[in-house]
């Protein structure tokens, strides 16, 4: 990466999966807030993926919530940095391409 403030947001963007986002708020969000207040958050039902390897904010098989939350963190950072990667890599090829 030749951007410097790419590398910086990318690692800014680290830190904050990894450290600080433990800290976040733990009452629930604004959808599931405003199910209860409406009154159909009881008719809700079970996620289809409640089972996945990433599902509630934390890395399945890992006992530690700090750790297991920081390496979903991490985990979410490294693959949209990735995919936004290949995605502008293409547009920029593709463009290059055409010109």
């Amino acid at each position: 990466m030749k951007n410097p403030l790419v590398v910086a947001g990318l690692v800014l963007s680290l830190f904050l999966a990894a450290g600080v986002s433990f800290y976040a708020s733990s009452h629930p969000d604004g959808f599931e807030k405003a199910a209860g207040e409406i009154g159909f958050l009881d008719k809700a039902e079970e996620s289809p993926l409640k089972d996945s390897p990433l599902a509630e904010y934390g890395v399945a098989g890992v006992e530690n919530e700090r750790l297991s939350g920081a390496l979903a963190g991490v985990i979410g950072v490294t693959t949209t940095a990735a995919v936004s990667f290949v995605i502008f890599y293409g547009m920029r090829r593709f463009g290059k391409s055409k010109s």
